[in-house]
């Protein structure tokens, strides 16, 4: 009963911090109520974990805080289950998300489980230091709680392909069958009903990178795909399944680094196309600096 404020308090703040995080927007992932159910008890876990911390350190338990450290290792599952659980439900999806943009979605759970567990060993931290004040401590600790989970999401933010490159609308032309984007070929579209299609309803857009790190991150295959199912999750595509030339793609223009997009929306929304396309996170695992290497500022 020593500890049982500084433990309520911490493991709820680490269970509210995870439920700030969990997100449901376009992606519908995770599912709602279950998806909901998983992270949400998970996060109560990372929040107990958290929680414990602190008075086993206090009370010189150290084989009970290396048992809670190897237990939060288990989290490292999470990731594993998400990788499963997504890769499974890929074909599903009318444009395919690619592996790397499912690693991506794996590995933020299974941080926000860690936040978590930050949050609520903060909170309990500052209860125990502040025992002194009563009840005040609950007040002081919550809203430590609070700032730190704010500050924690807002590192977590990555960024977008608009802080990275420009992004403009360009006209679809065709050279015969071919469809073309500025100088870069996309594909072949052999029918003239499809073609109407293009030239009627089609949206196209040219992803100009801002340097070399950009270019090189622009370049990763992830990446691509990443933009061309969230483009389509956010905007609609016209196609039906086996409608192989209406798939939307995403090109690279090898002189410049920069990408060219081709889709047929569901609804011909020139901004909120470019918006869209401005909006898709950039990859963690597509993210390359080559000119933090002597080599690269040479080639630079």
């Amino acid at each position: 009963m020593k500890y049982l404020i500084t433990l309520v308090v911490a493991t709820s703040a680490g269970f509210l911090a995870r439920l700030y995080m969990l997100r449901r927007d376009y992606r519908q992932y995770p599912s709602y109520p279950q998806g909901w159910a998983i992270h949400l008890f998970l996060g109560f876990i990372g929040g107990s974990i958290g929680a414990v911390i602190v008075p086993a350190i206090l009370e010189g338990d150290y084989s009970a805080v290396s048992f809670l450290l190897l237990a939060a290792s288990q989290f490292r599952e999470v990731r594993n289950v998400e990788r499963q659980t997504l890769g499974a439900m890929e074909a599903t999806e009318m444009v395919k998300r690619g592996t790397a943009y499912i690693e991506g979605i794996a590995r933020v759970f299974e941080a926000r489980n860690y936040l978590a567990i930050w949050v609520a060993l903060s909170v309990a931290a500052v209860s125990e230091l502040l025992a002194s004040l009563g009840y005040w401590r609950v007040v002081i600790s919550t809203l430590v709680g609070a700032l730190m989970a704010l500050v924690l999401v807002q590192l977590m933010q990555g960024d977008r392909i608009d802080d990275i490159a420009t992004v403009e609308l360009v006209e679809v032309k065709f050279d015969g069958a071919l469809a073309i984007i500025g100088e870069t070929v996309m594909m072949n579209v052999g029918l003239p009903q499809s073609r109407q299609v293009y030239q009627e309803r089609g949206l196209a857009a040219i992803i100009s990178p801002n340097g070399p790190d950009a270019k090189a991150t622009l370049a990763n295959l992830g990446q691509m795909q990443a933009i061309a199912h969230d483009v389509s999750s956010m905007i609609g595509v016209f196609m039906d399944v086996g409608e192989q030339e209406f798939i939307p793609m995403v090109r690279r223009n090898p002189s410049t680094g920069s990408l060219h997009v081709l889709m047929v929306p569901s609804e011909r929304d020139e901004e909120a196309f470019l918006t869209a396309i401005r909006r898709v996170p950039v990859l963690e695992g597509a993210i390359r600096k080559p000119l933090t290497s002597v080599a690269g500022k040479m080639v630079d």
